[in-house]
């Protein structure tokens, strides 16, 4: 049974934030809080957005006490910023950071309690205030999706919140916004919205709809992610890098993730290693992992890559497997765990195994990974993160 809901109005294309305000003008709002990091404001996105919004009408107040991983302290800092203000719009300008944060402050501002209430699917229980998302990264694509991350700031544990409630209303995509990105954070994000385009694909709750955002997503960041990479400025490929991290949150809302992500969070939690990074790593072993289940859809999926000849006679699987491994040489991320930066390489086996066999175990209660086409359990795990070495 497919139930979906296509939630959230998109308006995309160059100068699109120029329509902010305008835009918040019909839903019929008067104040708006805008949810934008200190790297937002300091490259003068904020300023485009809060402009946009005065040229309406619209009284503004920025929050930018938010980092990478948005954790409760910062929603709660948040929160107090719109009792203060008392908005009937939130806005969310900026990575998946700001966004999710923005999220977070809605659940809370618009529903009461804390965020850990919110802790799962459908626990809102009442409508949230309007909520304009305005993505200036390519990747998670929260923009188009209904939860938010939100981190546990002594646990590291991410909290995935979500409720039809909290989805945008609004989704601005604009691609110049994406400009001021440095080349590592484009290659990050670039790499997270394409594990979102080939996990949504092979997992088990996939449907005819999720596979449709999945396939498009797919197609256009696997020819917009090397061309972004050799050139930031071509605007043509951060076109469809916007659009394709787009298409993956939608993929993501209609289907799920899957086992890369369940190994990418503890590694964040334990090592503080950037997501991107993290499910990027992972990613050509979970692949292979998943080899026997789902390799149909892998040979689809390869064949939808550029540059790949008819003559390869390497498994659908391998072929995609060894292109991710190639993307992340190519944006300069590590391919082994032991390549991290933020992996101590003075300690002891012992510790070593130790370490692996705590994020092994953290890896085991994540919700995604029960969506991965095939089962995994806390020993698979283990093994995947050994093989990462």
């Amino acid at each position: 049974m497919i139930d979906y809901r296509l939630r959230t109005r998109i308006v995309a294309g160059e100068g699109a934030i120029e329509r902010l305000g305008a835009l918040a003008k019909e839903i019929g709002v008067g104040k708006a809080v805008i949810v934008s990091d200190s790297g937002v404001v300091d490259a003068g996105l904020y300023d485009s957005g809060a402009r946009s919004l005065a040229a309406a009408g619209i009284e503004t107040q920025g929050f930018h006490a938010l980092s990478e991983n948005p954790t409760t302290t910062h929603v709660d800092s948040g929160l107090e910023i719109a009792r203060q203000f008392e908005p009937d719009l939130i806005v969310g300008l900026g990575g998946g950071s700001s966004m999710d944060c923005a999220k977070g402050i809605n659940f809370l501002y618009s529903c009461g309690g804390k965020m850990a209430d919110y802790w799962g699917v459908g626990k809102a229980g009442k409508p949230m205030l309007p909520f304009i998302a305005i993505p200036t990264t390519s990747g998670t694509g929260s923009e188009m999706q209904s939860f938010a991350l939100i981190s546990d700031p002594d646990t590291h544990v991410k909290m995935a919140c979500g409720d039809s409630h909290a989805a945008a209303a609004i989704a601005i995509l604009d691609p110049l916004l994406t400009l001021t990105q440095p080349p590592k954070v484009t290659a990050l994000t670039g790499i997270d919205a394409l594990t979102h385009a080939l996990e949504t694909y092979v997992t088990t709750k996939r449907n005819a709809v999720s596979e449709c955002f999945s396939r498009e997503a797919w197609s256009l960041l696997s020819r917009g992610f090397p061309r972004v990479i050799e050139d930031g400025s071509d605007i043509a490929a951060r076109t469809q890098m916007q659009l394709g991290a787009a298409f993956g949150g939608m993929a993501i809302e209609a289907s799920m993730l899957g086992a890369a992500h369940a190994l990418a969070n503890p590694l964040t939690a334990f090592l503080g290693v950037p997501h991107g990074q993290a499910v990027g790593l992972m990613m050509p072993h979970v692949v292979r992992f998943n080899h026997a289940m789902v390799e149909h859809r892998y040979e689809e999926l390869a064949h939808l890559l550029p540059n790949v000849s008819r003559d390869d006679r390497r498994s659908g699987a391998e072929i995609v497997a060894d292109r991710f491994t190639d993307w992340l040489r190519m944006a300069g991320l590590a391919t082994r765990l032991s390549d991290l930066e933020s992996w101590d390489g003075s300690q002891d086996s012992s510790r070593i195994e130790e370490q692996l066999h705590a994020m092994s175990e953290m890896a085991g209660k994540q919700w995604t990974g029960s969506f991965n086409p095939r089962p995994a359990s806390v020993t698979d795990y283990l093994a995947l993160y050994r093989t990462a070495m």
